[in-house]
């Protein structure tokens, strides 16, 4: 069964992003795939477990986090509690589906102005 989690907030300490999950990661695994939901304005990192995906929503406030993270190269992490997970390769894979976006009307020209905007 698939299921959604929201990041609810960020920041950066100690020299990695970490990504505030509302909900368990307990048993996710990463796929190392960045999808994006151009109606709900947010990037989403697959992850999954035997019993399906799980999808990591990053809403649009986050992203100027994610712009220093990709400017740095911070590495990200997502925490739950005392639960946390590198999300490796999540630099990489943004910087690619970033580029994909820029003046791709395929993503709706409001995504698309909102992503060149901020990256």
């Amino acid at each position: 069964m698939n299921k959604r989690i929201l990041i609810s907030t960020a920041n950066i300490s100690n020299n990695k992003l970490r990504l505030q999950a509302s909900g368990s990661i307990t048993g996710l695994t990463q796929t190392d795939q960045i999808l994006v939901d151009s109606k709900q304005f947010s990037f989403v990192y697959l992850m999954e477990n035997q019993e399906g995906y799980t999808y990591i929503e990053i809403p649009e406030p986050i992203w100027p986090l994610l712009k220093e993270t990709i400017t740095k190269q911070i590495p990200v992490w997502i925490h739950f509690d005392k639960e946390e997970l590198e999300l490796t390769n999540f630099n990489e894979e943004l910087v690619e589906v970033i580029n994909n976006i820029r003046g791709n009307s395929n993503y709706g020209e409001e995504m698309v102005t909102k992503v060149e905007g901020i990256f």
